[in-house]
């Protein structure tokens, strides 16, 4: 299974694409999307739900994995992330991808098995389980390819217990 996991920002959304047999995560794939204060609002999304929908087109992603707004310490901010999180839903629809929405607790437990795990924590297991000679690169593709890791674990585990997600 290919999966494409979304670190979702107006600035900076970070991508990462791996695959997962079951058992082992192989990296395929990361990067950046970037934007612009000096574009509109409604282009700075249009571009990103785009560009999101290109690199599922070009890695042949099987499924999408997003990470949810943290918390709206700026409100602003929160609501620009949701707008990106509902335009790479909507591309991921035109392309009949499947998408999952995890929240940053999620991925924590999933990633390294503890919610309480702090950033670093979770780019290192991250880096681990992936293979990687050293953290990926901004942040926020590393964030993205832990937001893959999650879905992969998540439904490795639901698999195991009958339950088809």
């Amino acid at each position: 299974m290919r999966i494409l996991g979304i670190d979702p920002g107006l600035a900076n959304t970070g991508w990462g694409v791996v695959d997962f047999d079951g058992q082992k995560f192989r990296p395929v794939s990361f990067g950046v999307i970037n934007t612009t204060p000096d574009e509109t609002l409604e282009k700075r999304i249009s571009f990103i739900g785009r560009d999101v929908g290109k690199i599922a087109m070009n890695y042949g992603a099987d499924h999408v994995s997003i990470e949810d707004i943290f918390f709206a310490r700026n409100e602003k901010s929160a609501i620009g992330v949701a707008k990106v999180i509902g335009a790479v839903c909507y591309s991921m629809f035109l392309l009949n991808i499947d998408v999952t929405i995890f929240t940053p607790l999620q991925i924590k437990k999933a990633v390294t098995g503890t919610g309480t795990a702090d950033k670093h924590q979770v780019q290192e297991l991250t880096r681990i389980l992936l293979g990687l000679d050293k953290i990926p690169r901004p942040d926020h593709a590393a964030d993205a390819l832990g937001a893959a890791l999650c879905y992969g674990n998540t439904s490795a585990t639901l698999n195991k217990l009958g339950v088809f997600k």
